[in-house]
């Protein structure tokens, strides 16, 4: 049994970074959603002039993984509060969204982002929520691109860190 999550939180080459060391998530294919051009391309998509934000979309197992727990990583992996941008990562490409793929989907989001926002306190939730589309995979040099590209500065300087603090949270809550 498969099931599909589709998120955005900045750069798609960190997302999809964190999500590979994920027991549960069988595949992650980065892209582009929420848009409305067809077929965009990374350069289109950088300029801004197509809607869509920088995407994974993840096959997991429901039976490993649940779809909160596949929020609750990526709310902890992103700044949820912050409007298009993570970091120094700037645009709409980079906001906040999650495409859902099922009414469940959509009501377990508003439900997370609602106890995000209780918890939080002043700084609002600026995360998107909206069905999707259509998923446009990314070319292919972007899929695995911190697996492939370790040395290349923004993998040390940006993904690396991430991934490093995610693989501390996971073996504290192993603990």
């Amino acid at each position: 049994m498969k099931e599909l999550a589709t998120l955005g939180g900045g750069c798609f080459w960190c997302i999809e970074a964190i999500y590979k060391l994920v027991d549960g998530v069988n595949k992650v294919t980065s892209g582009y959603a929420g848009g409305y051009v067809e077929n965009p391309d990374y350069q289109q998509v950088c300029n801004g002039t197509t809607g869509h934000a920088e995407v994974v979309q993840l096959e997991f197992d429901p039976q490993v993984i649940s779809y909160q727990q596949i929020l609750d990583i990526f709310f902890s992996v992103h700044d949820p509060t912050t409007r298009n941008r993570q970091g120094a990562d700037v645009g709409t490409q980079y906001r906040s969204i999650i495409l859902t793929h099922s009414e469940q989907q959509q009501d377990i989001a508003q439900t997370t982002i609602a106890a995000l926002q209780r918890k939080s306190g002043q700084k609002p939730i600026v995360t998107e929520i909206e069905p999707l589309k259509v998923f446009y995979p990314a070319e292919d040099y972007h899929q695995d691109y911190f697996e492939k590209n370790p040395y290349q500065g923004y993998c040390r300087i940006v993904i690396a860190p991430k991934v490093k603090k995610f693989m501390a949270l996971q073996q504290e809550n192993k603990g």
